[in-house]
């Protein structure tokens, strides 16, 4: 689930905003008057995000407020033809006036979309293991070839079937064979 802020200066239009997004099944987190508001809460929630604003708010413009965000966080400018026309082009996804309800939901779910598509793309990396866990399984693995009488293969396939069968990862098995041994 993708943790949406709805932020305009009116609590009217903010309100109203949320209204509709909570009908179309979006997750509002939280709806907000100012740029202060928006960055407390997106620090309360975590790394990621989706802001969804006006050009100005109580106490800045949007693009300030972009700059403040966390990284994992997007954002939705809803504003006139007028003053999207001043905004450069670039990272944060922007909506007309007058706003369709199909337009802002649509470009919502594309949004939450990139996020969960970046999310499973960080989580399919291999973690880069650090020289102390390098030298921790390397040595494991020699304990079991000494004691077990295995080959290298064997003896990290062992560390392998262990680690899943405990849940644990590869450092934490060794650490559990230099514990038994």
């Amino acid at each position: 689930m993708i943790n949406i802020i709805v932020v305009f200066p009116k609590p009217n239009d903010a309100k109203n905003i949320r209204n509709i997004l909570v009908r179309s099944g979006c997750h509002v987190a939280a709806v907000c008057t100012s740029g202060s508001q928006v960055l407390q809460v997106a620090d309360r929630l975590g790394e990621e995000g989706i802001v969804v604003c006006g050009y100005k708010l109580a106490d800045i413009l949007y693009s300030q407020l972009k700059e403040d965000l966390p990284d994992g966080y997007e954002m939705l400018l809803i504003a006139s033809r007028h003053l999207l026309d001043m905004c450069p082009a670039g990272d944060i996804v922007r909506l007309e006036l007058p706003l369709k309800v199909q337009d802002l939901s649509d470009t919502l779910q594309m949004m939450a979309e990139n996020i969960l598509r970046r999310r499973r793309q960080r989580k399919q990396k291999p973690k880069v293991r650090s020289e102390e866990e390098t030298r921790l399984i390397r040595d494991a693995k020699k304990l079991l070839m000494e004691r077990n009488s295995m080959t290298e293969e064997e003896a990290h396939r062992y560390m392998q079937k262990c680690s899943m069968d405990s849940g644990t990862n590869l450092v934490e098995t060794a650490q559990m064979i230099f514990a038994l041994y």
